[in-house]
């Protein structure tokens, strides 16, 4: 499916001077969607330490997304050169870019950076109506597996299964 949008996507990899405002814009995109569904937030989503950790990962790539030279949101994925099962731990596109196609534009930037990759791995909370929409029915993933309070997520040291994580979906999709 083409995009609606006819700007020239662009990848650029994190230049490391650039990471504070990079983990800031990610941050205000995710607290956004986050504030319009569950209300007022005391904290950044998601937190320091997971956005630390993911860009710490064995294999992370942090990439800024541009459109016609404008930066418009960016991604973290993990790859594994080994088994090509690629992670995209974060993907955003900023509140002001959304609707245009950008996303689905900037997804198959990222497929095409990574030709390699068997199958992607994503996780989205349960609530994200606007992120099921774009992984499954844009991009191609298939929800294989719904983490919970009875089935925490077993790859994620901060889900203890407690009542306050609802829920996420992971998803994948097979190249």
């Amino acid at each position: 499916m083409k995009p609606r949008h006819d700007a020239c996507i662009t990848l650029h990899t994190l230049a490391t001077t650039d990471r504070a405002r990079f983990k800031s814009d990610l941050q205000a995109t995710f607290t956004a969607a986050a504030v319009e569904e569950l209300g007022a937030m005391d904290e950044p989503i998601p937190s320091d330490g997971d956005l630390e950790r993911s860009l710490d990962a064995v294999g992370a790539v942090a990439l800024d997304i541009h459109a016609d030279g404008q930066r418009v949101g960016g991604a973290v994925v993990v790859i594994d050169p080994d088994t090509g099962r690629n992670r995209l731990d974060f993907f955003f596109v900023m509140t002001t870019a959304h609707s245009r196609g950008i996303g689905r534009a900037a997804w198959a930037a990222i497929e095409q950076r990574f030709p390699e990759t068997r199958v992607w791995e994503t996780c989205t909370p349960y609530f994200e109506r606007r992120n099921i929409h774009f992984y499954v029915n844009r991009c191609g993933f298939k929800i294989v597996e719904y983490y919970n309070t009875r089935h925490p997520d077993p790859n994620d040291p901060d889900d203890d299964g407690s009542e306050q994580d609802e829920g996420m979906f992971r998803l994948e999709k097979t190249m």
